[in-house]
C-alpha cells in the first residue's frame, strides 16, 4: 500500500561513461553536437508513441518492466464497492427544489424571512417513494423509483460559495494548493483493474471545466495517476479518443519501438536517475498503446442493445452515464461525469426542471442497469454539486426568480457499494438555509468515499516538499449511518 514517495538513489554523474583520453579532447562545437544528438535523441524517443519502438527482444510481447504503477493494490480494510461513478452537477443545484422538502417554505412563500430576504417556496412537488419513504422532488420523479437504494445527505456545508474555489474544493479537498484530484488519490491507492485503460477517466463536454483540468489532475502525485479527460460530445469515438490508432505503422512495429523507449529510460535511470516526468511519458505512452483495441470498444456504445440504448436516452448525460457503466464494467476504477449548467440565479422552475430532465432519466437507467448486471453492490454511485442555494429570491430574478449561493448548505446522494439505502442523514433547519443536524464537511465526504472502497482516509498518504498530505488534510470523519 503506497503511502509515501520512495526516493531513488542516484548514481554517479560519470557512471558508464568511458574514460578513454580522446573523450577529453573534444571541440565546443563536437561537444554541444554530442550532447546535443544525445538530449535529442531521448526527447525524440519520450515523443515516439508507445506503440512504435524499435529493438524488442520479440515483436509481439513487451519487455518484463516490472509491476505498473497502476496494478491493482490492496486496500487498508476489504471495501464494499471496487469503483466509483461520481455525477459531479457543476454550478451548485438547489437542494432545497431537489432533495431537502421545506414545508414552512412554501406556507412562507413571498415573505420576508430571518435573513431579511424574501422566501421562495419550491414550485415542485415533493413526494415518498419506496418502502423508506425517502421524499423527492418530482425533477427527479424516475430517479425516486430507486428511493431504496438512495442515502441523501441532505446536511453538507463547504467552505466558500464561489464557483470555481468549490468545485476545485469538492474535487480535491484543496481550497488553497494545487492538490491530487480524488480520483487521482484512489488510483494511487488501489490501481486499477484493467491494464489496458486510464484508471481514471472524466467524460466532459467540450469546455474546460470551472477551475480547470486540475479537478481531475495528478498535482504532486505522480502524473500516471491524473485522470483521462474525454470529450463525450464528440460524433464518433475515434473523436473522442483521438491520436490512439496510428495510420502509419503496424501494431507489430509500434510494440517494438514503445520496447526500445522503455529501453532508454532504462539505461537513463541506471547512469543517471529516475525523473517521474520521464516515467509518465513512459508509462501513458504504454497505457495508450494498450488502449487501442479496448478503448474503442469500450467506448462503442452502439454495441449495446437498441433497448439498453433507449433506456438511458439519446442525449449527452444519456451517452455518458452508458459509458460510465462500460468502463467500470470494465475494470476502470473512477469514473467522473461532468453535468454543467446547475447555476439558477432566475428562472429556477423552467431551467432547473429542463437540467434535472437532463439526468433523471439516464440516472434511473444506470441504477436499474447496474443492479440488473450484479454491479452495484460493487459500484458506488455520487451525485452532486459544489454548494447549495439560498432559500430566499436572488434579487436579480425580478419577476422569474432563482436562487443565489449557498455554502452553509446542500445535499448529495449516494448509493451503491457499501451505501445503506432508503436513507437519509442530517438536516438543514426549517427554510434550508444552514445544516444543523449531523453536519457533513467536503472533508467527510471524501473520508466517507475512500472508506466505501476499503481506503483509511488518514492512511492514504504522499510525501511531499517535507511532509505528508493527503486528500482529507487534517480533517474528516467517515458518515457511519449512510453505511451499509
Amino acid at each position: 500500500m503506497p503511502h509515501d514517495h520512495q526516493a531513488h538513489d542516484l548514481h554517479h554523474p560519470c557512471h558508464g561513461i568511458s574514460t578513454d583520453l580522446e573523450d577529453y579532447f573534444l571541440t565546443r562545437r563536437q561537444f554541444l553536437s554530442r550532447v546535443g544528438m544525445g538530449v535529442g535523441a531521448l526527447g525524440l524517443a519520450s515523443l515516439i508513441p508507445q506503440s512504435q519502438l524499435l529493438g524488442a527482444p520479440t515483436a509481439t510481447s513487451a519487455l518484463d518492466l516490472g509491476p505498473s504503477p497502476l496494478t491493482p493494490k490492496p486496500p487498508h480494510f476489504p471495501g464494499k464497492a471496487k469503483s466509483i461513478i461520481h455525477i459531479f452537477a457543476q454550478g451548485a443545484p438547489s437542494h432545497v427544489d431537489t432533495w431537502d422538502p421545506k414545508p414552512s417554505l412554501t406556507r412562507l412563500n413571498g415573505k420576508t424571512i430571518t435573513d431579511g430576504g424574501i422566501a421562495m417556496g419550491s414550485p415542485f412537488q415533493f413526494k415518498k417513494y419506496g418502502k423508506s419513504g425517502l421524499e423527492v422532488s418530482d425533477v427527479f420523479a424516475k430517479t425516486a423509483a430507486h428511493a431504496d437504494d438512495l442515502a441523501v445527505i441532505r446536511s453538507m456545508w463547504t467552505d466558500i460559495p464561489a464557483h470555481d474555489v468549490a468545485t476545485v474544493f469538492m474535487n480535491t479537498g484543496s481550497l488553497r494548493i494545487v492538490k491530487p484530484s480524488l480520483g487521482s488519490w484512489l488510483v494511487y491507492g488501489l490501481g486499477t483493474e484493467n491494464q489496458n485503460l486510464p484508471g481514471f477517466i472524466a467524460l466532459r463536454d467540450g469546455r474546460l471545466p470551472t477551475g480547470g483540468a486540475g479537478n481531475y489532475g495528478a498535482a504532486f502525485l505522480p502524473g500516471t495517476y491524473q485522470g483521462a479527460s474525454v470529450n463525450t460530445t464528440a460524433a464518433s469515438v475515434q473523436q473522442m479518443i483521438q491520436n490512439i490508432r496510428n495510420g502509419y505503422v503496424a501494431p507489430k512495429e509500434q510494440r517494438r519501438q514503445l520496447d526500445f523507449v522503455h529501453q532508454l529510460n532504462e539505461v537513463h535511470a541506471q547512469n543517471l536517475q529516475r525523473e517521474s516526468a520521464l516515467e509518465t511519458r513512459v508509462q501513458s505512452y504504454e497505457i495508450a498503446f494498450r488502449m487501442q483495441t479496448e478503448a474503442t470498444d469500450a467506448f462503442d456504445i452502439t454495441k449495446e442493445s437498441e433497448a439498453t440504448r433507449a433506456a438511458y436516452g439519446n442525449t449527452q448525460q444519456g451517452k455518458q452515464l452508458l459509458i460510465a457503466r462500460r468502463l467500470v464494467e470494465r475494470g476502470v476504477r473512477v469514473v467522473q461525469v461532468w453535468h454543467n449548467g446547475w447555476d439558477h440565479h432566475q428562472d429556477l422552475q423552467e431551467k432547473l426542471s429542463a437540467k434535472a430532465g437532463e439526468i433523471d432519466s439516464p440516472l434511473a437507467a444506470l441504477f436499474a442497469d447496474l443492479k440488473q448486471r450484479g454491479l452495484l453492490d460493487s459500484t458506488l454511485v455520487v451525485w452532486g454539486g459544489e454548494f447549495g442555494r439560498k432559500p430566499t429570491k436572488d434579487k436579480n430574478g425580478y419577476d422569474n426568480p432563482g436562487r443565489d449561493h449557498n455554502a452553509k448548505a446542500f445535499s448529495v446522494v449516494m448509493a451503491g457499494g457499501g451505501i445503506k439505502g432508503g436513507t437519509v442523514h442530517g438536516a438543514t433547519d426549517e427554510f434550508g438555509a444552514a445544516a444543523i443536524t449531523d453536519k457533513v464537511h467536503v472533508h467527510d465526504l471524501h473520508a466517507t468515499m475512500l472508506h466505501c472502497l476499503g481506503l483509511d482516509h488518514t492512511k492514504l498518504t504522499y510525501r511531499f516538499n517535507g511532509r505528508d498530505f493527503r486528500l482529507t488534510d487534517v480533517a474528516g470523519e467517515v458518515v457511519k449511518p449512510i453505511l451499509a
